[in-house]
């Protein structure tokens, strides 16, 4: 910012003329850049992963439209993150008057403070700059909220200090909307604003001005209105009243990832998995079952569908999966972290917390609704991999007595010693696209999927302390019964 012009005069011999800043609004400015980007081919929201054919092009639509909109999900569907991008469409830096707060364009001021500034300096009166993300104002929305906060309020320490009488706007403490002028305003959770607050949004939607306290004080403020919310059937906190609903412009639904390539792609993108030391593999199956955890919970009936299944549900158990994995190679030496279906098990704690239950999984308990969402997505996942894969020589080395053990304290190279016993048990993991001088934890990981997913089948047993062995379904051997001794006659005495 060392070549722009600091003062007015030297705002007014640049390209910000004064026809350029007062006749182009923010929703035109973000109209403009918006096209600019889709003219040269440009992605409108980078990181945003599941809306190219669905939320983004409406999006896009109610920008072009000039339109207030709001964005209607359930939790985790990136709400807040695609409100925040918005900022990326704003101008690199934007001028208003030096120490006014609620940058007021130097051209057209509408704060009394600025008009006696530029009245009093003249061509010298100082210029600032706005970058992008400073114009950009969120408010989490809570029954709390005020007027005074949103709007303003009249600050009788001002009128004292200043000796101002009360109705003058030298004495108006601004709220965040009129903060925001010039910039974008984002209220997350629209529903919980109480029914009174959110008519104060009224004026500034329809007629692009706001009054403080009754006085005679309108602010004609230039402001990008956007909302969330959960959709409004799906909330008993609250609701968008009617009028203010009628006011904004354009309603776009989220949604949760559509396949699991998306939702996969989105956990890869957030979840943190960059950790010091010892470098992580993580295999593509073990991805694969963490993710079909989220899917398989939001289709499960225990689980409240009106509070969904958010999408940090894999992202933290992918997390603290790669943790678990990461602590028992810190214990034992390894040189590679890899997480594996156990790893999976012990990421409970990051599973069991984002689950809203209905009666039936609380009357069975968190963490065996959890279990079984875990089995089950085992047992999908294994059937992408081995559907029509004849396993019974592995099925066979269980039911003839055998036995192994894959607790997570036991070493890697330890564990592998039992797998590659396993009858049949190593030719199978090709399957799995490893190679046959794969590292030993790969193939550890990859056994132990196997193993999983032939007990979520439940074609072989697990104990409680991960040992696995013959199952339920499996031959049974048949024992003989004991031979019964023939009774013993005894001989009455003589009397």
């Amino acid at each position: 910012m060392m070549n722009l012009p600091h003062t007015l005069g030297q705002l007014r011999h640049s390209v910000y003329s004064a026809e350029r800043l007062t006749s182009r609004r923010v929703k035109d400015e973000l109209r403009d850049n918006l096209i600019c980007k889709l003219r040269r081919n440009e992605t409108v929201f980078p990181g945003i992963v599941g809306y190219d054919d669905s939320a983004v092009p409406q999006i896009v639509n109610a920008i072009l439209s000039r339109h207030n909109f709001i964005l209607l999900g359930l939790r985790g569907q990136a709400k807040s993150r695609i409100l925040r991008a918005l900022s990326a469409l704003l101008d690199p830096e934007l001028p208003y008057v030096s120490g006014c707060e609620i940058h007021d364009n130097p051209y057209a001021p509408i704060c009394r403070r600025c008009r006696e500034l530029i009245g009093e300096c003249g061509e010298e009166t100082p210029v600032a700059y706005l970058r992008p993300d400073e114009r950009y104002v969120e408010k989490l929305a809570t029954p709390d909220v005020t007027i005074a906060d949103l709007i303003g309020d009249v600050d009788p320490i001002k009128a004292a200090r200043g000796g101002h009488e009360l109705a003058s706007e030298l004495t108006v403490h601004y709220g965040l909307l009129p903060r925001a002028n010039r910039g974008i305003f984002a209220v997350n959770e629209l529903p919980d604003l109480a029914g009174k607050i959110q008519v104060g949004l009224f004026n500034i939607m329809q007629e692009g001005d706001v009054q403080i306290k009754g006085y005679p004080v309108r602010l004609p403020l230039d402001v990008a209105l956007v909302f969330s919310a959960n959709p409004e059937d799906y909330t008993a906190r609250g609701k968008i009243i009617t009028p203010l609903k009628d006011r904004i412009g354009s309603e776009i639904r989220t949604h949760y990832p559509a396949t699991l390539d998306e939702g996969i792609s989105i956990t890869e993108q957030e979840a943190w998995t960059s950790r010091h030391g010892a470098g992580p593999a993580i295999p593509r199956f073990v991805r694969e079952v963490i993710e079909q955890i989220a899917f398989s919970a939001r289709e499960d009936k225990r689980i409240d569908k009106r509070s969904g299944v958010s999408q940090r549900l894999p992202i933290s158990c992918l997390e603290n999966a790669l943790s678990n994995a990461e602590r028992r190679a810190i214990r034992h030496r390894e040189a590679v972290v890899v997480p594996r279906v156990g790893d999976i098990y012990a990421a409970m704690p990051a599973i069991t917390g984002k689950l809203e239950l209905e009666y039936e999984g609380e009357v069975k308990g968190a963490d065996t609704v959890v279990r079984e969402i875990i089995r089950t997505s085992v047992a999908r996942i294994f059937d992408r991999y081995f559907e029509g894969v004849d396993m019974r020589q592995v099925v066979q080395w269980f039911d003839l007595g055998g036995e192994v053990g894959v607790r997570d304290s036991l070493p890697t190279g330890e564990v592998w010693a039992q797998l590659e016993s396993i009858q049949g048990l190593p030719e199978k993991l090709g399957a799995l696209g490893l190679k046959p001088k794969e590292q030993v934890e790969m193939q550890v990981a990859a056994a132990e999927f196997v193993l999983e997913g032939l007990h979520a089948h439940k074609r072989i047993g697990r104990k409680e302390e991960r040992v696995f062995t013959a199952g339920e379904k499996g031959p049974k051997r048949v024992e003989q019964a004991p031979r019964e001794e023939p009774p013993v006659l005894k001989r009455r005495p003589y009397n």
